[in-house]
């Protein structure tokens, strides 16, 4: 007899993917939440206002599938997060690009969630949260080439015909004596300077605000090491000279009013961190050019020196919430 393929329990994949959409999601709803109060931008501001509905509607239903299998919901970020009234510390412009990259970051994680899930309910979950976030990323495209604040990767001009590598100089890419970037390298070149230019810009901001020392010295750290980032991608841009996106530093204020709690902020700066890990990794696997993957490698390892003083903190201050853990059998055993 076939059963139910909605009745099935939720492996713990499944589980693993709802905690964590949840617990990112209600982030970057916090601070949608108030970006949404700042914007003076009538178009900008309907986006946001569509955004937040839309997750509004997905967050109970991510809610609905971990209760029904029993699993507690977790706490992730809400209104104490928010300080409601805070002064405005980013202007319009880095609003719509926070959110065209935090999208981006969305339809990753929903693929990932998608190719992970069996039960057809939750598949068709996802498939729902994908379409939301392509509509948005086409939403976010289109205002920021209307407004002209959406730089395109750089142009490649067409050769006579295909061409196939001739020499191991190929791969060569140091001192100088290496071959032009490959259109299949610029893919992550240009979008880890993106990350890096929208985490820089971030905690400057964030470290602009906490009330703690020990965040704020993080952040300034976290600063430093995605300015580093930032230049050594942009050198290799710069060498072939390619345009490199522009910085967004100025597009934050001076306010020390700080809108949201020190725990929100912290872990949206690991969050980049450790989302950055992926994009770099793929990077790193693209990369034909030696000097391409000794920046790689380079930016990975001090990306985990990072990920663990992050770790540190959030667990210092009480702040990282537990995702779902497989039984353990020992203490099971030992309790009988």
């Amino acid at each position: 007899m076939t059963k139910d393929i909605n009745k099935l329990k939720l492996t713990s994949s499944e589980i693993g993917t709802l905690w964590g959409e949840y617990v990112n999601g209600t982030m970057a709803d916090t601070v949608n939440r108030y970006m949404f109060s700042i914007i003076e931008d009538k178009s900008i501001k309907a986006i946001f206002g569509e955004a937040i509905n839309t997750f509004d509607k997905q967050k109970k239903q991510m809610a609905a599938f971990m209760k029904n299998e029993g699993f507690p919901v977790p706490i992730g970020f809400n209104e104490f997060d928010l300080n409601q009234g805070a002064e405005r510390l980013f202007s319009d412009i880095f609003c719509l690009n926070y959110l065209h990259i935090m999208t981006l970051h969305g339809m990753l994680g929903h693929t990932t969630s998608l190719s992970v899930s069996v039960r057809k309910d939750l598949r068709n979950f996802y498939d729902s949260c994908d379409k939301d976030g392509k509509k948005m990323y086409h939403q976010t495209i289109e205002l920021m080439l209307e407004m002209g604040t959406f730089q395109r990767d750089p142009m490649f001009y067409p050769t006579k015909g295909p061409e196939f590598v001739s020499s191991q100089n190929f791969k060569d890419g140091i001192l100088g004596k290496g071959r032009r970037l490959a259109a299949t390298e610029i893919i992550s070149l240009s979008f880890n300077l993106k990350k890096s230019i929208m985490a820089k810009t971030l905690s400057i901001g964030f470290s602009q605000v906490t009330q703690s020392k020990e965040v704020r010295k993080f952040l300034e750290d976290t600063e430093n090491t995605s300015d580093g980032q930032i230049q050594s991608l942009s050198n290799i841009m710069h060498k072939d000279n390619l345009p490199i996106p522009r910085s967004m530093e100025t597009e934050v204020t001076v306010s020390t009013d700080s809108p949201f709690s020190d725990k929100l902020m912290l872990y949206h700066i690991g969050f980049l961190f450790q989302t950055g890990q992926a994009y770099q990794g793929t990077g790193l696997a693209a990369a034909m050019r030696t000097d391409l993957i000794t920046t790689y490698e380079g930016i990975i390892l001090k990306n985990l020196t990072v990920a663990k003083k992050w770790y540190n903190l959030m667990v210092q201050n009480k702040w990282l919430e537990q995702p779902p853990l497989a039984p353990n059998r020992v203490e099971i055993a030992k309790d009988k």
